[in-house]
């Protein structure tokens, strides 16, 4: 590390799982930034769970083909669908995973994401690295997995060292039944500049540790804070593969001193939360038939297709509740990229009303239109 501001039981050994992710990383220079399936330096055999009909984009260094949409941990609103599964806990209640209704929900998404060719779950949070490991049993070979057991890490005392972030990371994987992830990026403060130097040295060793002991692939942070993260990436260019940050539908990269120099010039991957604005993008609740239910499709793909104006966003991650949201953002990709004088005019007033919309808990998305 540098002083600087199974395989899961599938028959394929962590020596070998090991040496093929050496391999990987010794090719990553020759690999294309972004690569239609079907183009010639792109290839079926290159990229995961392949599907003509999908983009995929290299993610910064760890030279892995990512779909240029990607399925978030998330599930909010998922109680439009399945009511009868919600108590008072709210969306990330652990009692859902138990659940039945849920599960089978959970399964057939991501068999829908599958379908479609996407090819990365980001979890999150425990009950997400618990529903997606039993939703990917027996199919682990067609996703990869980003993991992060945000309880036990930076955000709450007690987790804030290398051992103990060691130590989460093996109780989360045995919980799971997991062997390794492919994406360990530690949940760190919102606000990242909040943590004390000493404690970034933490991570980068917790994250430098992990790869070595063959659990994590890759690795990286996530962070609501765009200057922390730059110091990340420069500080630890070994560790920070990967970062998870915002990206909305009205995020523009400024011409100077953005973090997405910083981004370009580490070759780091970045996967982007919050497209939708925590749903304040639409007008109804995303329940299937709902009076909005066409135009709020149509939103949705709009601003995907506008994030992916951005070349170096690897994918946003929005969380998908079932097989059509699944099948609507496949489309946007498929669609026409750049959008026209009055597709601009109108995704300027959806982001007004977006703005309009944000619960008090979500006014922070506004400082994120300046990246």
């Amino acid at each position: 590390m540098k002083d600087k501001h199974t395989p899961e039981k599938s028959g394929v050994t962590r020596r070998e799982f090991l040496h093929d992710s050496a391999i990987m990383a010794a090719g990553v220079a020759a690999s294309l930034s972004v690569a239609r399936a079907d183009s010639a330096s792109g290839g079926r055999g290159n990229i995961l769970n392949f599907n003509e009909k999908m983009e995929y984009r290299r993610c910064g260094k760890t030279g892995l083909m990512v779909s240029a949409v990607c399925m978030g941990g998330h599930w909010k609103r998922l109680n439009t669908v399945i009511p009868e599964a919600f108590g008072e806990g709210g969306w990330m209640q652990r009692g859902l995973v138990d659940e039945p209704e849920f599960k089978k929900n959970r399964h057939d998404v991501v068999s829908r994401c599958i379908d479609a060719g996407i090819n990365y779950i980001d979890a999150c949070v425990g009950s997400e690295v618990l529903a997606y490991s039993e939703a990917l049993k027996g199919r682990r070979d067609k996703m990869f997995l980003g993991y992060s057991w945000y309880e036990k890490e930076m955000r709450f005392d007690g987790w804030r060292t290398t051992k103990k972030l060691l130590a989460s990371l093996d109780e989360g994987l045995h919980e799971a039944g997991l062997d390794y992830v492919d994406l360990w990026r530690i949940t760190c403060y919102e606000q990242g500049g909040r943590h004390s130097f000493n404690e970034s040295e933490e991570i980068a060793g917790a994250l430098e540790k992990a790869k070595k002991q063959g659990k994590a692939r890759f690795t990286g942070v996530s962070s609501h804070d765009r200057d922390w993260l730059k110091m990340m990436i420069e500080q630890f260019p070994d560790q920070i593969e990967v970062v998870v940050t915002p990206y909305t539908a009205a995020s523009k990269v400024v011409p100077e001193d953005s973090m997405f120099d910083s981004i370009k010039q580490n070759d780091v991957g970045v996967f982007g939360i919050k497209p939708f604005g925590s749903n304040s993008l639409f007008r109804g609740d995303s329940a299937i038939g709902n009076e909005y239910a066409e135009e709020d499709d149509r939103r949705a793909r709009m601003a995907i297709r506008y994030i992916l104006c951005n070349p170096l966003m690897t994918a946003p991650i929005p969380g998908l509740i079932n097989a059509h949201q699944v099948d609507n953002v496949a489309r946007a990709v498929a669609e026409r990229r750049e959008l026209d004088m009055n597709e601009k005019a109108e995704l300027d007033r959806m982001v007004s009303e977006m703005y309009a919309n944000l619960p008090d808990e979500y006014q922070w998305l506004r400082s994120w239109e300046y990246i």
